[in-house]
């Protein structure tokens, strides 16, 4: 019942600064707490035991479905949020061939906003999981990508897309 409080639109104002995350996690760790079997147990394996990931981890799948939807059409174009794609004849780069431009902000307002921290995430996956048709099997694959990523289970480890070192 909370959980559905705390993640009721995260990519609209999803936090960025660590307090911030703290304070959210903080609210799913109390709650895994109150099992009296798993109380003693570190945050991290309470989660694995209940199957339950990260708000941080939440808030990024979120942040990418949402990005698939919009750049497969999947909202109304005229309304829909415009994303600019990386044109480039160059197909030896790194990431996907649905790859986002990445742009300088000199302020964390606009560092952080939906079309920016989504960035490095987007272009960090590879062709197998954005070039799918539906949302569901981009879902899945995005599951199965992401399922040894420490982000998965623990909230002090980020993934920021860049360089892929920290899923194993």
């Amino acid at each position: 019942m909370v959980r559905a409080h705390l993640e009721y639109n995260n990519s609209v104002w999803a936090p960025y600064k660590r307090c911030d995350i703290e304070k959210l996690e903080k609210v799913q760790k109390r709650a895994t707490k109150m099992l009296p079997s798993l109380r003693k147990m570190p945050y991290p394996e309470r989660l694995k035991k209940l199957g339950l990931p990260t708000l941080i981890y939440r808030r990024s799948r979120g942040d990418v479905i949402e990005t698939y939807k919009l750049l497969s059409g999947k909202y109304d174009s005229q309304v829909a949020l415009k994303i600019p794609l990386y044109l480039s004849d160059d197909h030896h780069t790194r990431g996907n061939s649905r790859k986002l431009l990445v742009k300088r902000c000199h302020y964390n307002l606009r560092k952080y906003f939906f079309s920016n921290h989504i960035i490095n995430i987007w272009n960090s996956l590879p062709d197998s999981i954005v070039m799918v048709d539906t949302v569901n099997q981009f879902k899945n694959r995005l599951d199965k990508y992401w399922k040894n990523c420490d982000f998965v289970y623990d909230h002090r480890a980020t993934y920021t897309g860049t360089g892929g070192r920290f899923c194993v």
